[in-house]
């Protein structure tokens, strides 16, 4: 058994690391609050305008296509991974680098697989191939529409040139603080409508559904970008702030085994100095 300084020092050790995940907590469920909030606020309004510019590209004719719904042989990929700076989020960045490998290596094994990494775990763990165009990094610093839009636009610059004929974009979807979902979504080529459009022909365009759609579809794109972005920024305060939780009620857990030990250990040297006073007050009397 070990000394009682040895579990003294295990004890404050351990009670240390806990307010440390207890304070991580806190913060983070400060945080996860502003980022659901602006999540829940969004996602409306993504859906809605990928609703209506499918519905509009599905009534266009096949000649007057945009250049982002080129469909091209696929020989050239570049999957976006959406990670975070930071980790004590559980298995959060662990499952977006797995499903990523898993695409790259499964669905895309015969292609040339490149990446751009949205988060400096996407980055260190995609770096070693040598294959990441793009550490986008940084955008956590300032999380804005405009420094969001700046990728999208490298992106579909990318597959308009012909550099890339097929984007996918992974990231985690928040659910709830306990919950995140893997995505796997394609960003280039535009995913068209499936089935009838539902755009009643009656309706006059003004300008031109050509034209209404060429403007729809880089702000869609953007737009699209940025909302997997804040559902990745809002699942990593969730997935920290559930971390933290289980770290702290384990740490409390090992405090509370340890001073159990500590009490007993304690209490048997107790025990151990009363007996050899009994023993040594009885060999004097004989």
């Amino acid at each position: 058994m070990a000394n009682l300084k040895e579990i003294r020092n295990r004890i404050s050790s351990v009670s240390s690391t806990m307010q440390i995940t207890s304070a991580m907590k806190m913060v983070s469920a400060a945080k996860l609050k502003k980022a659901q909030d602006a999540i829940t606020a969004m996602r409306p309004y993504s859906d809605k305008l990928t609703e209506l510019l499918q519905s509009l590209s599905a009534t266009l004719d096949v000649d007057s296509g945009s250049k982002f719904s080129v469909q091209r042989e696929v020989k050239n990929v570049l999957i976006v991974a959406i990670t975070s700076n930071r980790g004590l989020c559980g298995a959060f960045n662990s499952n977006i680098i797995k499903s990523v490998q898993n695409l790259a290596s499964n669905k895309y094994a015969n292609q040339n697989v490149s990446f751009v990494a949205i988060g400096k775990k996407a980055n260190d763990a995609f770096k070693k191939t040598n294959k990441v165009i793009a550490n986008k990094s940084a955008v956590y610093d300032d999380l804005t529409f405009d420094n969001v839009a700046e990728i999208a636009e490298l992106l579909m610059d990318k597959f308009v040139v012909g550099e890339f004929d097929k984007i996918e974009i992974v990231y985690n979807k928040f659910k709830n603080a306990a919950t995140q979902e893997v995505i796997i979504e394609q960003f280039l080529p535009i995913v068209p409508v499936e089935g009838d459009a539902n755009l009643s022909l009656d309706y006059i365009f003004e300008p031109s559904k050509v034209e209404i759609v060429e403007q729809l579809i880089p702000k869609s794109l953007k737009t699209q970008l940025y909302k997997s972005i804040r559902d990745s920024f809002a699942s990593e305060h969730g997935a920290r702030m559930t971390a933290m939780h289980k770290a702290t009620d384990n740490a409390t857990e090992l405090r509370d085994q340890l001073k159990l030990t500590y009490n007993k250990a304690r209490q048997a040297a107790i025990t151990n100095e009363i007996l050899e006073i009994v023993g040594g007050a009885e060999a004097l009397n004989n």
